[in-house]
C-alpha cells in the first residue's frame, strides 16, 4: 500500500514520504531460455545441489528461477494451511494480536516435544551432539531473509526501515563478534557440535544434514533471493521463526530480538497493510509453523534412532562416510583376501545409499583382522594408526575415534554381535514430499523473454526490479565491465581531474592514504570559497536535477554485500556498516532516501517511486544523465564478481561527499529556501577524518592485507588493480569535461565514442 497521490501537473501518481508500502505491486519474472535450463540442471542436482546453489550464486539467472520454484512449492502448502486458519481475514486492529496467540500457542505445544528431545539428548553425548548439529543448519540460516530486503525497489518503506534495524541488530551492529549468528556457533561449538561456516563445501556433510533438513533450509534461502517481492511472506516467516524460539530453547540461549520489538513489527505491517497483504502474511506464519513442527519431529526421530542405533551401525555409518573419500592411499592393505581399496570400491551406491550389504561384510571381516587384535600393551595397530604420529591421524573427529575406540575394546573382550545397520530414516517421508512438490511446481507468473530494453529508462526500471528481470542479469555484467575497462584511460589521464585524481599509482597502504588525503584536501576542501553571486533558482533547480537520479538509489552500490556466507572477511562488515549509516541504521527519518525525498518535495519536484513503471515517464530529470546512475546498478548486482571494483568505488563516491561541491549546493539551496537536509548529512558524514571517505580507505587496506596474509606479496597488484579502476569509473562519469576536451585534443577516436557511448 505505497503513498501515492495524482500531481496537479501531471496527474501521474507520485510517491509522498513516509512510504507505507508493505507490499510491491505484482510483476511476471523474466528469465532467458538459457536460465530455464540452467535452473532445470540445479533443481535435477538434488537437495543438497538446490542448497548450495541458493547459497553460494547470488548472481546467476537460473538462481532466482530455483528460487522462485522452492518458494512456489512451500508458499502453496501454506495458502492451503491458511485456508484453514481464522487469523486469515482478520480485521487489521485485531490481526497482530490474533497473530502472536497463534504462535503463542505453537510455541506452548511445541514445548512438550522439545522437552521430550531434551530427555532423549540425554541419554548420551552422541545423541545431543546429533541433534544441535542438525538444528544448527537451519539456526546457522537465521535471518538470511533480511540480507537483501533493504534496495532500491523497497526502500525507504517504514517496514523495510523497521526490518533493517532487527537485520542491523543481529548483524551485532557491524560488528561480526557480536551477531546472532557468531554467538550460536559458538553456543554450539561449546556444545561439542562445532560446525564449518555455512558456505564451506563440506557443511551439510559435516552437519550430517537430513534431507529434510536441506530442504527446509531451502525456503528462507530462496525467499533471501527474492525478498522484495514476497514482503509480507518476509515480514511473517521473520516473526514467526524468531516467536517461535526453537534454537533458543534447544540451546538455551536469549532471544536475539526481543519479543516487543518483533510485536510492533508486527503491528506496524497490520496497519498499514491491506487484507490480502495481511493474508499472505498469515499464510507464512502458519507456514513456518508448520515447517518447524516438522523439523521438531525429525530431530525427535534422529534423537531415536541415535539412543537404539548399535555400535556396529555407528561403525558402519564412519566407514561410509570415509571410505569414499580414502582414494588409493590402503592399496597395500587387505582385509580378508580383498585389498582394501577393492573393498572400498565394491561399497558402491544403491539409490544413493552405501551398499549395506557389503558394508556389513566388511565389518565382519575387519573384526577377525589383525589391525584389531590386541597387542601386548593392549593397543592395536588401527587404534595406533589414527592416533597422533599415525598414518591416519586427523582422518577421524574425536567424537568418532571415540566410537572405534569403544568397538575395538568389545571385539577384543570377545563380541560378536549379528551386524544389524538399521537405516536412518529421520525425516524422510516429509523430505519426499517436499522434493516432489517443488519438482511439480509450476510458477503461474515466470516468462520466458529475450527482450532487451528499449533504451536507459527501459534499463534502470530493470535493474531496480531485478528480482522480476533477471533476464536482464547478463547485460548489466557486460556492461559494468566495459565501463570498468574504458576508466582505465584515466589511469593516465585521471590527475587533471577536478574532483579526483584517478592516475594509477603503486599500492601500499600509505600511498593510498596519501592519495586520498591529497584529493581530499587539493580537490575537494582547499578550492572551496564561498560562491559570491547565487545563480537563479531555474538553474539550482537543474543542476541539483542533474544530482536526483543518483541521490535516489544513494548506498545500492553496497546493498547486496556480506549476504550469508560473505561475512568471513573483515572489509565486508566495514562495508555493511556503511551501508547500514546510508540507510540510517534502520529509522526511516535518517534514511537517505528519506532526506532525498524531503529535498525533492520542498523543490515541489514529486516523482513516481523508481520501481515503478510511472517512473519510466517522469519528466523532471533529465535523459542524458542515466549513464552514472545505471553504472552503479549494474555493480552492484555482482558483489563477488565484482568485489574488487566496488571497493574502488565505494572510496570515490564516499570521498565526493565532502567539500567544495556540497558546500556550494548547500549555500544555493538555503539561498533559494530549499531543504538541504540531503547534502549536509553527506558533509558531515563522509568526512575524511573518521567519516565513510575515510573508513573507505581503512576497507581497501584491510581488504589487501587480508590477500597478502592469505595469498602473498605478489597477489597485491591484480587485486589493487581492479579496485582502482573501480575508482577510476566514478571518476570517468564526474570527469566529463576533462575527458571530451582530451578527446578533442587527440587525432584517434576510441576517448570520444567511449564516452558518448556510456553518458547519453
Amino acid at each position: 500500500m505505497p503513498t501515492e497521490m495524482p500531481t496537479e501537473r501531471s496527474g501521474k501518481p507520485t510517491f509522498v514520504p513516509p512510504d507505507t508500502t508493505t507490499a510491491l505491486p505484482k510483476l511476471p519474472f523474466h528469465f532467458s531460455a538459457k536460465g530455464l535450463e540452467e535452473a532445470a540442471r540445479v533443481l535435477s542436482a538434488g537437495p543438497a545441489g538446490v542448497f548450495r546453489a541458493l547459497l553460494h550464486d547470488q548472481e546467476s539467472e537460473s538462481t532466482l528461477l530455483v528460487a522462485r520454484q522452492v518458494l512456489e512449492a512451500f508458499l502453496t502448502r501454506g495458502r492451503e494451511l491458511a485456508a484453514k486458519s481464522p487469523e486469515a481475514g482478520t480485521p487489521s486492529r485485531d490481526f497482530a494480536a490474533a497473530v502472536a496467540a497463534l504462535v503463542e500457542r505453537a510455541r506452548d505445544e511445541l514445548a512438550t516435544e522439545l522437552d521430550g528431545l531434551d530427555e532423549l539428548a540425554a541419554t548420551g553425548p552422541d545423541v545431543r551432539t546429533a541433534v544441535l548439529r542438525q538444528r544448527g543448519v537451519l539456526g546457522l540460516l537465521a535471518g538470511c531473509w533480511l540480507d537483501v530486503v533493504s534496495q532500491p525497489a523497497t526502500q525507504p518503506a517504514v517496514v523495510v526501515n523497521r526490518l533493517f534495524a532487527q537485520h542491523f541488530a543481529l548483524r551485532g551492529a557491524g560488528d561480526p563478534r557480536r551477531s546472532a549468528r557468531y554467538r550460536r556457533a559458538r553456543v554450539l561449538e561449546d556444545a561439542g557440535a562445532a560446525l564449518p561456516d555455512v558456505a564451506a563445501a563440506d557443511f551439510l556433510e559435516r552437519a550430517q544434514a537430513r534431507d529434510l533438513t536441506i530442504l527446509l533450509g531451502c525456503f528462507p534461502l530462496a525467499l533471501a533471493v527474492l525478498p522484495a517481492n514476497f514482503l509480507p511472506e518476509v515480514v511473517g516467516v521473520h516473526y514467526a521463526f524468531h516467536a517461535l524460539g526453537v534454537d533458543d530453547r534447544l540451546l538455551g540461549t536469549p532471544p536475539p530480538l526481543p519479543e516487543s520489538e518483533l510485536r510492533d513489527l508486527l503491528a506496524e505491517y497490520a496497519r498499514l497493510a491491506d487484507g490480502e497483504e495481511r493474508d499472505r502474511l498469515v499464510a507464512a506464519v502458519v507456514l513456518t509453523l508448520a515447517l518447524e513442527r516438522e523439523h521438531v519431529a525429525m530431530l525427535g526421530q534422529l534423537a531415536e534412532f541415535r539412543k537404539t542405533q548399535p555400535l556396529e551401525s555407528k561403525v558402519a555409518e564412519i566407514f561410509a562416510r570415509h571410505a569414499p573419500l580414502a582414494g588409493r592411499q590402503h592399496g597395500r592393505i587387505r582385509v580378508g583376501r580383498l585389498p582394501l581399496v577393492d573393498i572400498f570400491d565394491g561399497f558402491g551406491r544403491v539409490a544413493g545409499r552405501v551398499d549395506e550389504t557389503a558394508l556389513a561384510e566388511f565389518l565382519a571381516e575387519f573384526r577377525e583382522s589383525p589391525y584389531l587384535k590386541a597387542r601386548r600393551d593392549g593397543d592395536c595397530r588401527f587404534l595406533a594408526a589414527i592416533r597422533f604420529g599415525g598414518p591416519m591421524f586427523g582422518i577421524f573427529s574425536a567424537g568418532e575415534a571415540g566410537i572405534l575406540a569403544e568397538w575395538a575394546a568389545r571385539v577384543q573382550a570377545g563380541e560378536r554381535p549379528d551386524i544389524a545397520l538399521p537405516p536412518n530414516t529421520a525425516g524422510d517421508d516429509r523430505a519426499r514430499y517436499w522434493r516432489e512438490a517443488i519438482a511439480a511446481a509450476r510458477p503461474a507468473d515466470v516468462v520466458v523473454s529475450e527482450e532487451e530494453p528499449a533504451d536507459h529508462r527501459e534499463l534502470f526500471y530493470r535493474l531496480v526490479n531485478i528480482e522480476n528481470f533477471a533476464n536482464t542479469l547478463s547485460l548489466a555484467a557486460e556492461r559494468a565491465e566495459k565501463c570498468f575497462q574504458d576508466a582505465e584511460i584515466l589511469f593516465e589521464h585521471g590527475a587533471g581531474g577536478r574532483y579526483t585524481d584517478a592516475s594509477f599509482f603503486e599500492y601500499s597502504p600509505d600511498a593510498l592514504y596519501h592519495r586520498a588525503e591529497r584529493i581530499y584536501w587539493e580537490k575537494l576542501v582547499d578550492p572551496y570559497e564561498p560562491l559570491t553571486e547565487i545563480p537563479d533558482v531555474d538553474e539550482v533547480l537543474f543542476r541539483q536535477n542533474t544530482y536526483h537520479l543518483t541521490y535516489l538509489i544513494d548506498g545500492a552500490w553496497l546493498h547486496r554485500l556480506g549476504r550469508l556466507g560473505r561475512q568471513e572477511r573483515e572489509s565486508d562488515s566495514m562495508l555493511f556498516a556503511i551501508y547500514a549509516d546510508e540507510m540510517g541504521n534502520g529509522d526511516v527519518r535518517k534514511n537517505h532516501l528519506t532526506l532525498t525525498r524531503r529535498a525533492l518535495a520542498s523543490m515541489g519536484i514529486h516523482l513516481p517511486h523508481i520501481r515503478t513503471a510511472e517512473f519510466m515517464d517522469q519528466d523532471e530529470l533529465p535523459d542524458d544523465l542515466y549513464g552514472f546512475a545505471l553504472q552503479q546498478l549494474c555493480l552492484c548486482l555482482f558483489p563477488d564478481r565484482f568485489h574488487n571494483e566496488i571497493l574502488g568505488y565505494n572510496l570515490a563516491i564516499e570521498m565526493f561527499g565532502s567539500g567544495e561541491m556540497r558546500l556550494h549546493e548547500i549555500q544555493k539551496l538555503r539561498h533559494h529556501g530549499f531543504d538541504d537536509c540531503y547534502e549536509q548529512a553527506h558533509l558531515t558524514i563522509d568526512n575524511f577524518s573518521a567519516g565513510h571517505a575515510k573508513q573507505a580507505a581503512d576497507i581497501i587496506v584491510a581488504y589487501l592485507d587480508r590477500v597478502r596474509r592469505t595469498s602473498g606479496d605478489g597477489a597485491i597488484a591484480e587485486e589493487w588493480r581492479r579496485i582502482w579502476r573501480g575508482y577510476a569509473s566514478f571518476a570517468y562519469f564526474l570527469e566529463q569535461p576533462m575527458l571530451k576536451e582530451l578527446a578533442e585534443r587527440q587525432a584517434a577516436g576510441p576517448v570520444r565514442e567511449t564516452t558518448a557511448e556510456l553518458v547519453l
